[in-house]
């Protein structure tokens, strides 16, 4: 099954819902971000019978909203988490040797000044252990020439120099994408805005789901499977309440601004102990912009509504940019977009959210396997615990191995260029021969205050089950966070490469970018921003 498409028109859903609730599956997993997505590949490169529903979209909660980067959690083995932080390093290390276009190195940098947390000796015992567990050197100290080097304008009383260390990047939500094109590759089915509304049992016993397809009039249907998996993130415990589970998991809001490049210019992360609370803030150069976040907060709005920052987390976030910084003088007004994602932490009753544990848990309950917690960097080792309980119920062996999540990439024409073949080969893996021989010369021109490709929006439009126009924007590509006004300026070339591949006639397009418009302005916009920024 070499090539991957998802058709989005009316004919080509119901050919895939037809197939999905025709079929008697071995495991269905409910949920579409990356721990699904891991569930998927893990289960098809089996060859296990597995499909995977999502009643949004691919990606759409946390793990298109969480910090980018795939990191071991240096800070978690301040409390005592040291089998997660070992576990996140070798994971980090391999998917980095498995998708190196895709997950990049990241340097940091933490500035070292008598008073300020942490000190300089007991972050580098830290960093020690870190890479120790690693298994490699990858942190250093440079004096106050060096900080000031490496982080032009940081301007802190005592500063004396600085540590490095490395971790690294991702784009979150391609990384989803990937690893659903790798479950596909190997057979696994694969649908969004298919909601799944009860749990169905037999004896007492989960045995499948009723399904709702969200597109167009509601058409249902009932799914069969010897085992479902319950990835559904913070959502969890709704699905659980259908098997008398209790809640588990604590929401923790995370929340991110985005600034133009020129405005924050960095090299590599810089991280910062915020001045009030000492928390880990940081600075990253992601996509062609900066990244900067998070906070960590509980999250206690309806989790059927979409997340947002609130002002204070604006300030937050600014003030710790700024007490770094002063000379920038960051402002609200220089805010690209914000995000916030709500991360499924497993509640252990502690009154920090900092200190809830990232561990992951996997548990059965009448049958129904629920996988939660954990991190973006765990998901393979998140999808093979689950897998392994599921197993009896499936009837086949299960063996955790290191198997590889990624084909490697197609080997692309040099006469593209260095920066195309990269961009390729990371958004498209094995696909990226087939799709770099559909591009016209203007489209692999990079879109201004980005690194994305015009391209991208057309083979996302054709191939990769957009249903909506936020689907396009904010996670096939990353245009609705990276240029102001979720790039409503450039709507008119954007219709133009993908209307037709969308099959949506006038009226729907203008449907969809009023729905997409209230979006931006609700969820991505600074609150209160003025509209005629």
């Amino acid at each position: 099954m070499g090539t991957v498409e998802c058709a989005p028109t009316a004919n080509g859903r119901t050919a895939q819902r037809d197939r999905l609730c025709s079929n008697a599956w071995d495991v269905l997993v409910i949920g579409g971000g990356i721990t699904g997505a891991g569930l998927a590949r893990e289960a098809a490169r089996r060859g296990w019978k597995v499909a995977l529903v999502e009643q949004h979209d691919f990606a759409w909660g946390t793990s298109s909203r969480s910090s980018k980067l795939v990191h071991g959690g240096l800070r978690y083995m301040k409390e005592g988490q040291f089998g997660l932080t070992l576990h996140s390093v070798r994971e980090r290390q391999r998917l980095m040797d498995q998708a190196p276009e895709l997950i990049e190195p990241q340097s940091f940098l933490m500035a070292d000044c008598p008073g300020r947390k942490p000190g300089r000796w007991s972050l580098s015992l830290g960093l020690t252990i870190y890479d120790w567990l690693a298994g490699r050197r990858q942190h250093a100290y440079v004096n106050r020439n060096g900080a000031e080097m490496l982080a032009p304008g940081m301007r802190l009383a005592g500063l004396q120099g600085a540590t490095t260390f490395l971790d690294a990047k991702t784009d979150d939500a391609r990384l989803v994408t990937r690893v659903l094109m790798e479950a596909q590759h190997d057979g696994a089915l694969v649908m969004n805005y298919a909601k799944a509304t009860t749990l169905r049992k037999d004896q007492g016993t989960v045995c499948g789901i009723s399904l709702e397809d969200q597109c167009g009039a509601a058409r249902t249907g009932e799914v069969s499977a010897r085992a479902v998996i319950n990835a559904t993130g913070v959502w969890a415990d709704a699905l659980r309440a259908g098997v008398g589970g209790k809640p588990l998991l604590r929401p923790l809001r995370g929340s991110h601004l985005v600034v133009a490049w020129w405005r924050l210019p960095v090299a590599q992360s810089v991280s910062l102990a915020h001045p009030k609370d000492g928390r880990t803030v940081f600075f990253y150069p992601w996509e062609g912009t900066t990244l900067i976040g998070t906070t960590d907060l509980d999250h206690l709005d309806n989790l059927a509504h979409e997340a947002s920052i609130t002002p204070e987390e604006v300030d937050y976030l600014l003030e710790a940019v700024n007490d770094h910084f002063p000379d920038l003088a960051l402002g609200a007004r220089d805010v690209i977009a914000c995000y916030s994602g709500v991360r499924p932490v497993v509640d252990n009753g502690s009154g920090d959210p900092s200190k809830a544990p990232r561990e992951h848990v996997v548990l059965n309950e009448s049958g129904l396997i629920t996988v939660c917690g954990g991190k973006l960097t765990t998901f393979r080792t998140m999808a093979q615990d689950a897998l392994a309980l599921a197993a009896p119920q499936v009837g086949k062996p299960f063996h955790k191995d290191q198997g590889d999540v990624f084909t490697p990439a197609a080997k692309l024409p040099w006469r593209l260029g260095r920066s195309v073949r990269h961009r390729l080969a990371a958004r498209y893996g094995f696909m990226a021969q087939r799709f770099a021989e559909m591009a016209s010369a203007d489209e692999l021109e990079i879109i201004a205050g980005t690194e994305t490709l015009w391209l991208e929006l057309r083979i996302a439009a054709r191939f990769e089950s957009v249903v909506h126009l936020d689907d396009l924007l904010l996670r096939r590509t990353r245009l609705g966070i990276l240029l102001p006004r979720g790039g409503m300026g450039h709507l008119a070339r954007i219709r133009a490469l993908c209307q037709s591949a969308l099959d949506w006639d006038d009226a729907q397009w203008e449907a969809e970018v009023q729905r997409y418009q209230t979006i931006i302005d609700t969820h991505y916009r600074v609150p209160g921003a003025d509209d005629g920024r």
